[in-house]
């Protein structure tokens, strides 16, 4: 156990230290685009499948085994590394906290289509809608005394500090089940809901939801070389997506997968990955945005990936896991197995999970990245991380996005935030540029959320309580408003809830990361406020109140 939580915290580690070296091999590895997604297309699908016509070793019908790698997913960003003197150039030329940033680093393009891909699953697979998947919800939401209190009093070193304010109340707070609260395998991250996706917060009868969106952290076998169908250890599951209904207290992962034909031309599907570090293969989703019927989530080096909240697969629709379903091709579904994904010798799976969906549309950052090789320090120039997202719908509807970035002497920026009209967004197509762009306030962002012109920041400090920022726009900067609220350890991407519609006061959500100090052995050892894995809303008044 201690070292399977050693890997976990070194792998967690390697997203914030990413070194020149892992850049230059995500460039080799990275190097080919996969090929276009038109039905029928002779892709070859993850390493491993076998080439068109020669069945390998278990196969049936053609199709390939277990697949040993990533699959050929397509490289979304182009990399770079900046010179020395690129590097004091950009110190110099940093502007300063809350500066306008250039928009044109926050350029977007369109990627492969793979909407044609989506329509075979459909053809394959049976399907659930969002309100029959919350209705059969398969796991307990815990509230109150069952769960940890990652927010304790605020101080940092010792708990005495008066300086320091106590964290600033939440209006609900949640937690999962067991085994969900000390995993080190799955880390959650974004958060979502039902106010992003409507302007009339109501999805059917379902009028409350949330997501979360987890990534797939640890995965030990991977280090001892041990292939994807070995065992459950060594596959990179990529991200799952929690669907949660607080007044229900239930809850239902979903994995999010990317479709692709395999080397016998059947349409299969892979755990979606991106290589951001040699530890970590599948992407990390530190935000997403539901936005009607589309799922935006964040690829930190690359740019968006869209999933269509219309195609969620269900591969045990009659409930009852002991016995392979029929499926609409014709073949069955197993979600027993949890080392297999994907069509794999005639029959569906899915890392064991019941509901997958897939994703059928890319947006690329235009610029070239030069921050995937260094550590958490970011340059000013170049396309910028995507961390976090958001949505503002104030006025015309945005998606607000921003970068994690750890200023140091040589590349002294605290990271940028910008943002782009979600109706351009939805075209799939061509170019879209980012309508404001601006260098943050603050330092360690794991998540920004705009509402009505002001600016809400979490900012991360390791195994201690977390902060609230505000900030507005003046005199053509953003500029801080008020002092640094205090709130959960670990808190990570922002959803505000803007209640218009229901009457419910606004509040702005967040998730905490760090497993309980049970499992968490870096946070138990801090001896600081406890850490824990909690669903949790902050009062939007509240916080406008405050000093």
């Amino acid at each position: 156990m201690t070292a399977h939580i050693g890997r976990a915290l070194r792998t967690r580690r390697a997203r914030r230290s990413l070194a020149g070296a892992a850049a230059a091999l995500t460039l080799a590895l990275l190097g080919t685009l996969a090929p276009t997604a038109t039905a029928g297309a002779a892709d070859t699908g993850p390493p491993g499948a076998g080439p068109p016509g020669a069945a390998p070793s278990g196969a049936e019908d053609g199709d390939p085994g277990p697949p040993t790698g990533s699959g050929p997913q397509e490289p979304l960003a182009e990399r770079g590394t900046l010179s020395p003197g690129q590097r004091a150039a950009a110190a110099q030329a940093f502007p300063g906290p809350g500066a306008p940033a250039p928009a044109g680093d926050y350029a977007l393009a369109a990627g492969s289509d793979l909407s044609g891909r989506v329509a075979a699953l459909d053809a394959a697979l049976p399907k659930q809608g969002v309100q029959d998947l919350l209705a059969q919800a398969n796991r307990t939401l815990e509230t109150g005394g069952s769960c940890p209190d990652p927010f304790g009093r605020g101080d940092p070193v010792s708990g005495t500090n008066p300086a320091l304010k106590p964290p600033v109340a939440t209006v609900e707070r949640y937690c999962f089940e067991q085994d969900d609260s000390v995993t080190t395998e799955w880390i959650p991250q974004a958060v979502t809901g039902v106010s992003d996706a409507q302007e009339d917060e109501a999805w059917g009868a379902a009028t409350r939801t949330v997501l979360t969106g987890w990534y797939d952290n640890s995965n030990p076998g991977r280090e001892n070389g041990c292939t994807s169908g070995e065992n459950d250890a060594c596959n990179e599951k990529g991200v799952r997506v929690t669907f949660i209904d607080p007044a229900a207290r239930a809850y239902r992962h979903v994995l999010l997968v990317w479709p692709y034909y395999n080397s016998y031309d059947n349409i299969s599907f892979d755990a979606v990955h991106a290589s951001e570090s040699p530890m970590q293969n599948g992407i990390h989703a530190g935000g997403m945005v539901w936005y009607g019927n589309y799922l935006y989530v964040a690829d930190t080096f690359n740019g968006i990936r869209v999933f269509d909240m219309r195609y969620i697969m269900d591969l045990n629709p009659d409930q009852d896991a002991a016995v392979d379903d029929r499926t609409p091709d014709g073949l069955r579904s197993n979600v027993r197995d949890n080392r297999q994904v994907g069509r794999q010798s005639s029959v569906w799976y899915s890392y064991g999970y019941r509901y997958v969906m897939p994703q059928v549309a890319t947006w690329q950052l235009s610029s070239t990245q030069y921050n995937s090789g260094s550590s958490s320090a970011c340059a000013d120039t170049g396309a910028p991380r995507i961390s976090y997202l958001s949505l503002d719908r104030t006025g015309t509807d945005q998606l607000v996005a921003g970068e994690y970035c750890a200023p140091t002497s040589g590349l002294p920026s605290l990271g940028r935030t910008g943002s782009w009209p979600v109706a351009e967004l939805e075209r799939r197509s061509g170019p879209v540029a980012a309508n404001t762009s601006y260098f943050l306030p603050v330092h360690q962002v794991q998540g920004v959320a705009r509402q009505d012109g002001t600016w809400y920041f979490n900012q991360s400090h390791r195994y201690s309580n977390g902060s609230v920022w505000r900030a507005r726009i003046t005199g053509g900067r953003l500029t801080r408003t008020g002092g640094e609220l205090r709130t959960a350890v670990g808190p990570e991407d922002l959803y505000a809830e803007h209640g218009r519609a229901t009457g419910r006061a606004p509040r702005l959500w967040s998730v905490s990361e760090h497993a309980e100090n049970t499992a968490d052995a870096s946070c138990a050892a801090s001896g600081n406020t406890p850490c824990g894995r909690v669903l949790y809303a902050h009062s939007l008044s509240t916080l406008l109140a405050a000093p």
